[in-house]
């Protein structure tokens, strides 16, 4: 489904960015394998781990090219996508992938644990499709997939920096694809569910937090490539602006914001009248403090 294309992928050098790299090329894609090869928290550097999937690929006989720029500044990530076209000639896909973790409760956040998330994924998802969005307007057509989270769209514990990184990826998304759909562009999400090394380091202090550990361990990041294989193929043509979950053998269409219910007076509100009256009458729509673990209560299938 890939012949022809050429992908960057973010963040592969391991986990779901690996497996999405591995199976680009695979379907037919030459690929940019980006990779600062940091730890989970953003610290050190290495060429090896994007280079070893550079040379997994073309062990199997495909094309691909290592790349260890930071997704999270701007000269980075346009020096990923000019790698791409360099090497390759042109750039048709862009999997914005790459990410960290600081989780820590928010009253203990400190504010560079909170810069640190949202420069990786929210920056850098901006930075690397910036970088490549004028040269899909160009040929008139290209496409985004970028990784969203459960941990946004409907919250987790501790992680404030990363569910509002991911949720500020979706509104992201959804902008790329109003703004770029006259030029033949596309912007998906996907909010993957895999064992991966960011989700090893979930913090377990519970038995229920440990068996529902035990469950995501099924959930092998090659079980989130071939979605994103398929919204970066043409095949996708038609999909566009939407939102994604994949849980083991499962694929969600997700919602998105819209208004449940409303309360209207001809001459207006006090804040009285809010208390008597709209609040009331409102709350039977209310969401409740929900985690995904909670919205997704049924084991994997």
């Amino acid at each position: 489904m890939m012949d022809g294309k050429v992908v960057v992928v973010t963040g592969a050098g391991g986990g779901i960015g690996r497996d999405i790299a591995l199976l680009m090329a695979r379907q037919g894609a030459k690929v940019v394998i980006n990779d600062v090869g940091a730890s989970l928290t953003g610290e050190g550097h290495s060429a090896g781990p994007a280079q070893q999937v550079v040379e997994e690929i073309k062990a199997f006989g495909a094309e691909a090219t290592a790349n260890t720029d930071s997704v999270a500044e701007p000269a980075g990530a346009a020096r990923i996508v000019e790698q791409a076209v360099d090497t390759f000639g042109r750039v048709d896909c862009v999997v914005n992938n790459a990410g960290i973790l600081r989780d820590r409760f928010f009253h203990k956040m400190s504010e560079a644990e909170w810069d640190a998330v949202l420069k990786v994924h929210l920056y850098g998802s901006f930075y690397v499709s910036r970088a490549a969005a004028d040269r899909f307007k160009e040929q008139g057509n290209g496409a985004f997939v970028h990784m969203t989270s459960t941990s946004g769209l409907i919250g987790n514990l501790a992680q404030a920096n990363y569910s509002a990184a991911k949720l500020g990826i979706a509104g992201l998304s959804k902008s790329i694809a109003l703004d770029l759909q006259k030029f033949g562009v596309r912007s998906n999400c996907i909010a993957p569910f895999a064992w991966s090394r960011m989700i090893n380091s979930i913090k377990v202090d519970t038995p229920e937090q440990e068996a529902r550990v035990e469950k995501i361990r099924q959930m092998t990041p090659a079980k989130i490539a071939p979605l994103a294989v398929y919204l970066g193929s043409d095949a996708a043509q038609a999909v566009n602006g939407q939102i994604f979950a994949v849980r083991n053998n499962e694929i969600f269409v997700m919602s998105q914001p819209r208004p449940l219910r409303s309360v209207h007076r001809s001459e207006g509100w006090t804040p009285e009248l809010i208390a008597e009256h709209a609040m009331p009458a409102l709350r039977s729509s209310f969401h409740s403090l929900d985690v995904s673990a909670d919205v997704f209560s049924w084991d994997p299938v």
